[in-house]
């Protein structure tokens, strides 16, 4: 016999073809998913919301001067008590404008009764005013919303140019259901997150309910996770396939024949 030596190669483990292709075809599918998951977040926050970058500080310090805000599209007969909404009358400006909806069609609405606003003659809790603020800043007589109309204040009420400023035009300071082109739902730069629920007009009717930003931003994070998961994978599989064998060929002794 001769005196040749071999050296043998242990049987491949689990990670053979088999086990690759099956790695592969998972991480398409997640990327795949993940693709539709992503776009279709951003499909679904394109149709239901419309940004608005915020001119001036009479939202204060719910919403300050510059803030960019999501507005959910929404019509006008779904305005309730307590919204921050956006809309648009020429009486008051030439482009949209955001303030807080104190009152709606049938409420009287007046200010203040000890330091606070009173809706039909229930007083009002509002915890989104400026800190040491009373919303005696805005002092105005009782005013009987009409039908189909609104009653709009800011909450930096020394600031603001609200109903109180427009109390001597035809609607006393009312603006139309119609003319609401948005409820804004989140302030999204800063990244503040979405508004707090007007609570103190709870008693007075139902409040409105949040938009879906949170779905929308959970479809979006959650397809770029698996995007990015899906995309790794092969790399990581080969690094990992790579070190294994390197490993196996430092323990495998030589043999002789």
């Amino acid at each position: 016999m001769g005196g040749e030596s071999t050296t043998g190669t242990a049987p491949g483990g689990g990670g053979g073809p088999a086990g690759g292709r099956a790695g592969q075809l998972l991480s398409g599918v997640a990327v795949a998913l993940g693709l539709a998951l992503f776009v279709g977040g951003f499909g679904w926050g394109a149709l239901v919301y419309r940004p608005y970058t915020v001119p001036t500080g009479s939202m204060a310090p719910t919403i300050d001067a510059g803030d960019r805000v999501l507005a959910e599209r929404v019509d006008g007969d779904d305005v309730r008590r307590g919204d921050v909404v956006v809309f648009k009358d020429a009486t008051w400006a030439d482009a949209p404008v955001l303030k807080r909806v104190v009152a709606v069609g049938g409420d009287t609405v007046a200010c203040c009764t000890d330091g606070k606003l009173t809706v039909n003659g229930q007083p009002v809790d509002e915890p989104y005013l400026p800190a040491g603020e009373s919303a005696e800043a805005a002092d105005f007589p009782a005013v009987t919303v009409p039908e189909g109309r609104i009653f709009l204040l800011g909450d930096e009420r020394h600031s603001s140019l609200d109903s109180t400023a427009h109390l001597t035009d035809a609607a006393s300071g009312t603006v139309a259901r119609d003319a609401v082109t948005g409820r804004v739902d989140a302030v999204v730069w800063p990244m503040d997150g979405t508004l707090e629920p007007p609570s103190g007009f709870a008693e007075l009717g139902a409040l409105s309910e949040p938009g879906p930003i949170r779905t929308v931003v959970a479809l979006i994070v959650a397809g770029a996770v698996l995007v990015l998961a899906g995309a790794a994978y092969g790399p990581v599989a080969k690094g990992v396939a790579a070190r294994g064998a390197a490993r196996r060929r430092g323990q495998e002794p030589a043999r002789v024949g």
